[in-house]
């Protein structure tokens, strides 16, 4: 384990007697496995953004037996379509999509090694069990809070699809972006 506490999964007092655990990419897996069901966690490093195009396009190539242009082994990808950024801004407003709309695409790519899924709302019983076999992680953010969480971006780089505009797919680079475990990697979901 990474003598980093924040890489170490380090959980911290918080409000409330609760806890929050600092997670950063690339994830630890020991970490990942730790986590539970209704964790809070701020989330710091890269992770990539994609929605319902970038998706069909990855499982299209994966069906070919294509590479994808971006490699999803060990990564996050947050449901999210950033809105145009104002000038001198690193992002646009960026809040979760809802999770759902990705759930037939999502098994795929946790098979080609998908570790995390950032979104809002629950996922199918597939969605869990493949969380589960694959041992992953579904985050949910707060819907509605795009323009905060705009704030946690730090930086942004586009990566492929850019003929999707704001559903291309964009690596960004967070500090404690504000999560909560929602499938941890036993299948145990916060909204069961």
């Amino acid at each position: 384990m990474s003598s980093n506490p924040e890489r170490a999964g380090l959980r911290i007092p918080h409000s409330g007697g609760s806890k929050v655990v600092r997670l950063s990419t690339p994830l630890d897996l020991s970490v990942l496995s730790s986590l539970k069901a209704g964790d809070e966690v701020l989330l710091s490093g890269r992770v990539l953004t994609a929605r319902d195009q970038a998706h069909r396009r990855f499982v299209g190539l994966l069906k070919k037996g294509s590479g994808l242009p971006v490699d999803v082994k060990g990564r996050i990808i947050y449901y999210c379509g950033p809105t145009k950024t104002r000038p001198g801004a690193i992002i646009g407003s960026c809040g979760p999509t809802t999770s759902g709309r990705m759930d037939e695409m999502t098994v795929p790519l946790l098979a080609a090694g998908l570790k995390g899924m950032i979104g809002k709302g629950r996922r199918s019983q597939k969605v869990r069990q493949a969380v589960k076999k694959y041992k992953a992680v579904y985050f949910l953010a707060t819907g509605g809070a795009g323009a905060l969480l705009s704030k946690k971006v730090r930086a942004l780089r586009r990566v492929c699809f850019s003929d999707l505009g704001p559903e291309a797919v964009a690596e960004l680079t967070v500090k404690d972006f504000p999560l909560i475990v929602g499938i941890d990697t036993r299948g145990n979901d916060i909204f069961k």
